[in-house]
Order: structure tokens, then C-alpha cells, then sequence
């Protein structure tokens, strides 16, 4: 005999009144949701976790600090039984049948009246997903769903994506750590602009209609012209298609992110800007540097280092940032460094500073090589440190987990 299945329905609880019982851990997970969903939430309990004493503080809801009494679901149109008190749960429930409110028990969920699926969002779906009080198992189906969507492999539009361009950032390298909002729409592109830093395995995964264009700029080496990849987001927007360029890092942390945007701005095409994970923070992460540590530094700068330190072009004042005891990241660096570690060492920055070069970071060629300043140039050479490479200037770099 087929056992009963619960009635997946959606609850509008904007302006009416819920109560969740008790304040732990379970709750917190539970109250954004409700928040979200615009009811009038009072929450009952003696004690609160930190982040639900901060929400009742900001105003998300009502805080009732005492024990559960039996009244307490009068008016209630859903609630919640999350004390760690099997017998408190248990009297909720009873309140919550005499007057005919839906009520989810923690504790036993079979006890209660209603349950909470594995929920997940995506792109304005929400997805719930019930296995009969397999919470494993619910929740497994709901992420492999949603990364189906994210991935593109189960479509979820209607309708085309309207034509225009969106400029987003893929990451430091490894494809995992591009944006779920980026593989989103990277997954609908119709072309795809991609610079040689762009995560390439994503590019595989593209469909056999999608047109990539090569954008890569090697560096002190053949470029594409920023004019011509401006045209060419331009022209193929205007033929209707959906525009991905895709980037490495963040397209705003020296990634001419901007101005590809002001050039469709006035062409009249429509931008979405999707940021992100830069390259500056992220590499190091990843290669165990922390860019900050309580009590080591106190600022962390990023600078390109493009152009030398004496080339009028440069608009870096130098002897400032020698005069920091923080971190320094520099970026596009590694041809120049002898010449920027002499500029900081004249300007005061100890010679003996140590310092961390992250080749390829986040892939799977990446590389830790750790040095002084002074020896930063030579290092470069002896290790044939090439392009991308993140270096890392400061005290942090010789903190080791």
C-alpha cells in the first residue's frame, strides 16, 4: 500500500502572523526565508543565538523573550516548534491542531502538521523538494536541480534572454569560482567574448550554437584592440543576440570593465554587470596568504603594475606606498618587479620584507614561491616566473597555517 504524501503547496504569509518557538540554530536557518516572505513574525524563546538576537535588533521581527504559554499561536496563520524540549514542541502541536494552524516540529517532523522542504533558489524560482523525511535525500535532489540550472543543462527560461551584454567576471582561474549568477547567464550567451584568462574549461561546456570570439590579451605580446572587442559587443547586440564578455577576476579591478561599459552605454546597448572574484584576493587566498590579519596589517592595497614606476603614465605615488606598513598586491607585475621592489626599498620599505609570487593561481598549475624584497627580481628569474602572477609584498606573506 502506498504510503500518504504530504501537499506541497506555496504559503502567501505577507502581513500575517507566524510564531517560531524557540531561537537556536534551527530557527535561525528558517527565519530568513520567513522574513523574506513579508510575514509578521514573532519569535518566543528565553535565549537567541547571536544572529537571531541581531535580526530581532534590526527589526525583522518581534522578539518575545520568555518560555512558551499556551495562547501563544492566537491569530497565527503558521508555526514553527524549534525548542530543543521534546515536551514544549509537543504542547505547541497540540495548540497548533485545537486552532487549526499548520505547525512544523523540528524535533519530529512526522509529529507536526506541515513540513519544511530542502528549499533553493534560481533566478526568481523557488524550488522545494519533499522525500517523505529523507532530509538527505531532499536535499540532494534540490542541489543537483539547481546546479543543473545553474549549469544551463536544464533550461529554465521562457522566453530568449533579451539581447544586450553582460560583462562578467570569471574568477582568479578555476572555474568553480566563477559567480552563480555569472555561469547563469554565461549558460544563455548567444557569444561569448572571452579574454585568455577567462576560465577555459567553462568554454567546453558551451553550446555548439554559441559563437566564441578570442579577446586574448598575452601579455607583451599580440593584443586585441580594445576598440575592436568594444565593436564587437557592440555589433552583436545590436543583431539581437545576448553578449557574455567573460573576464578573469573581476572586470572592474583592472579589467577595462568600465569602459567596455560607457562604449555600449552609448551605442544604446543595455548592460548587466555580474562582479567577480578578483584575482588580487583570491589568488593569494588560495595560495595561503591572508592580504590582512589581526594585529600584522591593517590595509591592503592593489596596484597594477603595468607601467614602471619612473614612466610619467604611472599615476602611482610610490613613495607612499612604501611609507605603508600593510600589504601590497601588485598585479600585471612580474617583468617590472626588480624595478618596483628597488623603488620601494629607496622610499623605506625594508629590504628584507618578505614576499609571496602566486603563478597560475587557483588552477591546477599554480605555484607558491616565497622571497624577500630585495631578491624579488632575482627570485622572478631563477623560478622563470611567468605571467599570471600575483605578488604579494608585506608580513603576511610570512604567516604559514
Amino acid at each position: 500500500m502506498r504510503a500518504e504524501q504530504h501537499y506541497l503547496a506555496g504559503l502567501d504569509l505577507a502581513g500575517r502572523r507566524v510564531v517560531v518557538v524557540g531561537a537556536g540554530t534551527v530557527a535561525q536557518r528558517r527565519l530568513p526565508r520567513l522574513v523574506a516572505s513579508g510575514a509578521v513574525i514573532e519569535v518566543i524563546s528565553p535565549e537567541a543565538t547571536p544572529a537571531v538576537e541581531a535580526m530581532a535588533t534590526a527589526g525583522e521581527f518581534t522578539w518575545t523573550r520568555r518560555a512558551y504559554a499556551d495562547g501563544d499561536l492566537d491569530g497565527a496563520w503558521y508555526a514553527l516548534a524549534c525548542t530543543d524540549d521534546t515536551d514544549v514542541n509537543a504542547a505547541i502541536t497540540v495548540e497548533a491542531e485545537q486552532k487549526r494552524v499548520f505547525c512544523v516540529r523540528a524535533d519530529v517532523a512526522r509529529l507536526g502538521t506541515a513540513v519544511t522542504p530542502a528549499v533553493g533558489e534560481h533566478d526568481g524560482l523557488l524550488l522545494g523538494v519533499l522525500a517523505g523525511g529523507e532530509h538527505r535525500r531532499s536535499a540532494a535532489v534540490r542541489n543537483g536541480v539547481l546546479d543543473a540550472l545553474r549549469s544551463g543543462v536544464v533550461g529554465d527560461a521562457a522566453s530568449p534572454p533579451l539581447p544586450g551584454v553582460a560583462l562578467i567576471g570569471g574568477g582568479p582561474g578555476d572555474p568553480e569560482l566563477i559567480t552563480v549568477r555569472g555561469r547563469r547567464l554565461l549558460a544563455r550567451a548567444d557569444v561569448v567574448v572571452a579574454d585568455r584568462l577567462a576560465p577555459r574549461e567553462l568554454l567546453e561546456e558551451l553550446p555548439p550554437h554559441v559563437l566564441v570570439v578570442d579577446a586574448a590579451k598575452i601579455p607583451y605580446g599580440r593584443a586585441a584592440s580594445q576598440d575592436v572587442i568594444n565593436s564587437t559587443l557592440i555589433e552583436h547586440a545590436k543583431a539581437g543576440k545576448f553578449v557574455v564578455r567573460l573576464k578573469g577576476g573581476d572586470s572592474y579591478v583592472f579589467g577595462r570593465g568600465f569602459e567596455e561599459l560607457l562604449a555600449c552605454a552609448e551605442a544604446g546597448v543595455p548592460v548587466t554587470v555580474v562582479p567577480g572574484v578578483t584575482s588580487a584576493f583570491g589568488v593569494p587566498a588560495v595560495g595561503g596568504v591572508p592580504v590582512t590579519h589581526r594585529g600584522v596589517a591593517h590595509e591592503v592595497v592593489v596596484v597594477s603594475g603595468h607601467v614602471s614606476p619612473t614612466d610619467e603614465r604611472s599615476l602611482v605615488d610610490w613613495p607612499a606606498l612604501a611609507k605603508l606598513r600593510g600589504t601590497l598586491v601588485l598585479m600585471m607585475a612580474v617583468e617590472r618587479a626588480d624595478a618596483f621592489a628597488a623603488t620601494l626599498i629607496e622610499h623605506g620599505r625594508p629590504a628584507t620584507t618578505p614576499v609571496a609570487v602566486i603563478q597560475e593561481g587557483t588552477t591546477r598549475a599554480q605555484r607558491v614561491v616565497r622571497t624577500t624584497l630585495d631578491k624579488l627580481g632575482t627570485t622572478i628569474t631563477t623560478e622563470a616566473i611567468r605571467p599570471p602572477a600575483i605578488i604579494v609584498i608585506g608580513d603576511v606573506t610570512a604567516l604559514t597555517p
